[in-house]
């Protein structure tokens, strides 16, 4: 997990879903790049199961972990929720994302699980 923002445990999102959609990098005016897609989860509203999709980007992700970002790809994501704005058209927009740390593919149950546990431990910690 990266370590960004020591203290960021009061922004801390961690989503289970699937990749929908059409995957876009983009490179950042500072170098890096960019890698967006939307995440499918399942939330509980009223009592019934809901679809909800949540945007997020990934700054210089490992290319090698690029290629898994394929749709319908389950995934493990953990990072913080960030609000950007930005001008189109001579209009200020904004969009909410969760910026991701990591993406783990769901299947490496290993890995998920070490992962769940840093932020168990992240949650933990004064």
């Amino acid at each position: 997990m990266n370590d960004r923002d020591a203290g960021g445990l009061d922004n801390l999102a961690v989503l289970r879903g699937h990749v929908r959609g059409e995957v876009t990098e983009r490179p950042l005016p500072t170098g890096s790049a960019s890698v967006q897609f939307d995440l499918t989860t399942t939330i509980r509203f009223a009592g019934r199961p809901s679809k909800v999709s949540v945007p997020v980007s990934w700054i210089d992700p490992p290319s090698s972990s690029v290629a898994l970002l394929t749709d319908g790809v389950e995934l493990l994501v953990i990072g913080m929720v960030r609000r950007r704005f930005f001008r189109v058209s001579g209009a200020t927009q904004s969009r909410t994302e969760v910026v991701a740390d990591s993406v783990i593919p769901a299947r490496r149950r290993t890995q998920v699980a070490a992962a769940l546990g840093e932020v168990v431990e992240r949650l933990g910690a004064p």
